[in-house]
């Protein structure tokens, strides 16, 4: 797959490490910043990442800020992008399986090396289960304007 990933300055110290692991899993990686821990806007790097997962230039993203909370607000008001903030493997798994999620959002502050490795992971080995779960997919895209 090919996976766009875009980081604040709150979770900077974190983007090398998750690029290597998604190399390492076989995927192809571009950075789309930031590039030093100097405060940074979230949504510029929101803005980004998200058209282009939502234009499929990119199978899936990967954001992350301080929290997750501000890019996964951000990177929803993109028709097209289903991003979730996940702190855990249920939540990522269940993110691909039910929802389709395209983008994957996590918080720097919030989530150790490891935790967020194994979010990354199962995020990005998790099929969409389509079935009763196309339907409710297509609703939300219902509401794309």
């Amino acid at each position: 797959m090919r996976i766009a990933v875009g980081v604040d300055h709150g979770a900077f110290f974190m983007k090398d490490t998750v690029i290597k692991h998604i190399e390492a899993l076989g995927h192809e990686v571009t950075d789309f910043g930031t590039y030093s821990d100097d405060s940074c806007d979230y949504p510029d790097i929101v803005k980004a990442v998200a058209p282009r997962v939502a234009a499929e230039e990119y199978d899936r993203g990967v954001l992350m800020c301080g929290t997750g909370i501000g890019m996964s607000i951000t990177a929803n008001k993109v028709a097209g992008v289903r991003a979730a903030l996940c702190h855990d493997t249920y939540s990522a798994r269940l993110a691909r399986e039910h929802n389709d999620s395209n983008i994957l959002c996590m918080g720097g502050r919030v989530l150790g090396h490891g935790p967020a490795l194994d979010i990354l992971q199962v995020w990005l080995e998790t099929s969409f289960h389509g079935g009763r779960h196309q339907r409710r997919v297509d609703r939300i895209s219902d509401l794309d304007t």
